[in-house]
């Protein structure tokens, strides 16, 4: 598993890794305030003029953000059910088996680029894989086949 992340990460010196790092805070924290204002703005033209409600400000409608997320869940996830899904049974562990990743470290060095490599070769030539001979059905039909060379 350890070479998985220097694999991911070969090739990018530290400078670029954090400057990643940086500007992905940077976008989850402008996502964030876009968000908060948005939910502001609906608040404020719906709210008071529907049902008479009180306007927000920006850390009002985050908080608003907040608790409908603790008492709904979601933001297009799973949803806040408590990790369960609608039957009540706990998540399958096929959605969480990395029992796999163990032989990954093993598999990348036997197979690694020469497995990528034809990975690569068989998406941009798919023709090639084609080439083989396909098996017809031959059906045998009997006594049908004299009924139609007699004519009445």
């Amino acid at each position: 598993m350890e070479n998985f992340f220097k694999h991911k990460m070969r090739g990018k010196n530290p400078f670029v890794i954090a400057a990643m790092v940086f500007f992905g805070i940077i976008a989850i924290g402008g996502l964030a305030i876009l968000f908060g204002f948005t939910v502001m703005w609906l608040w404020n033209w719906l709210m008071p003029d529907l049902f008479g409600l009180p306007t927000l400000t920006f850390w009002k409608a985050v908080g608003v953000v907040i608790l409908s997320k603790l008492l709904f869940g979601g933001f297009g996830g799973k949803g806040g059910s408590g990790g369960r899904h609608k039957s009540g049974s706990k998540k399958s562990k096929k959605n969480n088996d990395f029992s796999k990743w163990e032989h990954y470290d093993k598999f990348w060095e036997e197979h690694g680029e020469q497995a990528y490599s034809e990975y690569c070769e068989s998406i941009n030539n798919p023709k090639q894989e084609e080439t083989e001979p396909t098996a017809t059905l031959k059906i045998d039909k009997g006594d049908e086949e004299s009924d139609d060379t007699q004519t009445e």
